[in-house]
C-alpha cells in the first residue's frame, strides 16, 4: 500500500507531534477560535459538511477550529471526503488516489479504496492520479485537525480539483453523494477566500460570496465570484461539497466564523480571508 508523506509539515504546521497538538489546542482556545476544546456536547446533525480554510495554522487555525469543534461530537465517522483546489497545476483536472495511506506527524489514515473506485467509475471525470496530491496542501492541512478530534480510525477520500467550472463541480458533487450515501461521512470543502486585498475590501467581497454559500445557491456563488472578482481559491470544491450536501438532504448552512489574516497579524493592508461554514 502506497504511503504519502506529508508535503507541508514544518511549513504550514509543525513537524513535531507535540507541537502540532499544542498549536491545534491553541487554535481552539484562541480569541478568534471557539474559545473551548472539543468535544462539543451539542449535536448539530447526523450528516454534516464543512467549508474549512487551509492556510498555515498560525493564520487560519483558529477559524478552522470553529468547524472542527462543531462536528467533534461525530465519534463514529467512517469516512471523511476532502475536496480541495489544486494550487500547483500538476496532474489530472480532477484527481483522487486509488489506494494508500496518508501520513502526518500525528499518525496515518487510510484511503477508502472502494469509495475512490466508485467515484472514478460513477463520475466519469475523476481520475486516479497521485501527482495531483503529491505537493498539494489544501487537503493535507485538514487531516491533523481530524486526527486531533477523531484519532486515526477514519478513512479519507481526497479529491484535488484543478478544474473548477460549475458543470464539473456539480458532477463531482453528485458522484460524491452517490458513493457515500450508506456511510457515516463528513464532507469538507477546503478553501480560502479573497487573497491579498485590503481588509475592508476583502471582507466586503467575501460576505457576498458567503451569502450565496449559506443559501447553498451554486449559480449565485459563481455569479458573485465573477461579479466581484473574488480571488477565492476553492470555489469548485465548495460547489461540489454543497452539491453533495444537498443530495444528502442537508438543507441549511451556518457561518461559524469569518476572519482575515489581518485579525491575526494586525496588518490589514493585504490580507487573506478565511471562513468556517457548516451545513446540516
Amino acid at each position: 500500500m502506497r504511503l504519502r508523506h506529508p508535503a507541508v509539515a514544518g511549513l504550514f504546521y509543525s513537524s513535531d507531534p507535540d507541537e502540532i497538538r499544542k498549536s491545534i489546542k491553541e487554535s481552539f482556545l484562541h480569541r478568534i477560535g471557539p474559545g473551548k476544546e472539543p468535544p462539543t456536547s451539542e449535536v448539530v446533525g447526523q450528516k454534516v459538511a464543512l467549508v474549512s480554510p487551509h492556510a498555515g495554522y498560525i493564520y487560519s487555525g483558529p477559524v478552522a477550529a470553529h468547524g472542527y469543534y462543531a462536528c467533534s461530537f461525530l465519534k463514529n465517522i467512517e469516512l471523511v471526503v476532502i475536496a480541495g483546489p489544486n494550487h500547483h497545476g500538476i496532474g489530472s483536472g480532477i484527481a483522487t488516489v486509488k489506494e494508500g495511506v496518508w501520513e502526518t506527524p500525528l499518525g496515518k489514515v487510510e484511503v477508502d479504496s472502494d469509495t475512490a473506485k466508485c467515484l472514478v467509475e460513477f463520475s466519469g471525470i475523476v481520475d486516479f492520479d497521485e501527482s495531483g496530491h503529491r505537493h498539494e496542501h489544501s487537503i493535507e492541512v485538514q487531516i491533523p485537525f481530524l486526527q486531533y478530534i477523531y484519532g486515526s480510525k477514519f478513512k479519507i477520500l481526497p479529491i484535488s480539483m484543478m478544474l473548477q467550472d460549475m458543470t464539473t463541480s456539480l458532477e463531482v458533487g453528485k458522484a460524491i453523494a452517490s458513493c457515500v450515501k450508506d456511510k457515516k461521512v463528513l464532507l469538507i470543502a477546503s478553501s480560502d477566500f479573497t487573497h491579498y486585498e485590503e481588509h475592508e475590501v476583502a471582507s466586503r467581497k467575501d460576505f457576498e460570496v458567503i451569502k450565496a454559500i449559506l443559501q447553498m445557491d451554486i449559480p449565485r456563488l459563481y455569479n458573485t465570484i465573477e461579479e466581484f472578482n473574488v480571488t477565492m481559491c476553492g470555489y469548485g470544491p465548495v460547489a461540489a461539497i454543497i452539491t453533495a450536501a444537498k443530495e444528502s438532504n442537508m438543507t441549511k448552512g451556518q457561518l461559524l466564523k469569518y476572519a482575515t489574516s489581518g485579525d491575526i497579524t494586525g496588518d490589514y493592508s493585504s490580507v487573506v480571508g478565511y471562513a468556517s461554514i457548516i451545513f446540516q
